[in-house]
């Protein structure tokens, strides 16, 4: 959950998040590295009177300031698209899960239990309980086990939405007509919160995602007394 005036990312929850964040760090290391070196070269051509004349037409410098960037570029690309693929790859999903967007709601559907479906509406400010958080709590959190791979089918019925869980690493355009497909892993149980990322209309900011992280054991007692109300 981000806290007021954090400057960095929420802690990841689950194993795709781990690596954006490795990713993140890695790649501003190699920025504040470049940055560095410009700096220097700066501060140099305005603190220095000295010339090098042999510097006009020196084939070794135009090489290594042509290779370098290359290498960087190498350096930070590979990363990146392993983490694609990983985001992307979805194998043996344990459960699977549809969710639609509404203006402005979220509908819940366990594809694996019949018959269990709901709406999930934001909570008005006065029916808040202690330790809930305001514009981010919803009437019916979306419930899931935690340490099991989740397959997130995601649409939309009337306009554009986004269906976005930061600490999960999961933001998935929901498109009318179209079935987008997400995966993650919750890693901890807990509470999780997201929001819609796609402005969608008026009430835009008012269509949270609550996700509730349970053990199987107390997940599958759930999903049994869901389907039986």
């Amino acid at each position: 959950m981000a806290q007021p005036s954090q400057l960095g990312f929420q802690n990841a929850a689950s194993p795709i998040m781990e690596e954006l964040l490795h990713f993140h760090d890695h790649a501003l290391m190699a920025v504040f590295l470049i940055s560095m070196l410009v700096l220097y070269i700066i501060s140099t051509l305005m603190t220095t009177k000295l010339s090098y004349i042999n510097t006009i037409d020196a084939q070794e410098i135009e090489i290594v300031w042509t290779i370098m960037p290359a290498i960087i570029l190498i350096v930070i690309a590979l990363p990146s698209l392993r983490i694609l693929y990983l985001m992307d790859e979805i194998n043996s999903p344990g459960m699977t899960m549809k969710t639609v967007g509404h203006q402005w709601y979220w509908t819940y559907e366990y594809s694996d239990f019949p018959n269990l479906t709901f709406d999930s509406y934001m909570a008005p400010t006065k029916e808040l309980e202690s330790g809930h958080y305001r514009l981010l709590e919803v009437d019916n959190r979306m419930i899931t086990p935690f340490g099991t791979a989740m397959r997130m089918l995601i649409t939309a019925e009337d306009v554009l939405h986004s269906w976005a869980v930061p600490a999960l690493g999961v933001k998935s355009d929901a498109i009318p007509g179209r079935l987008s497909q997400a995966s993650f892993l919750i890693a901890h149980p807990g509470v999780y919160y997201g929001q819609c990322s796609e402005i969608c209309g008026a009430n835009h900011s008012f269509m949270p995602i609550a996700i509730e992280a349970l053990p199987v054991r107390k997940f599958l007692k759930w999903a049994a007394l869901a389907q039986n109300t």
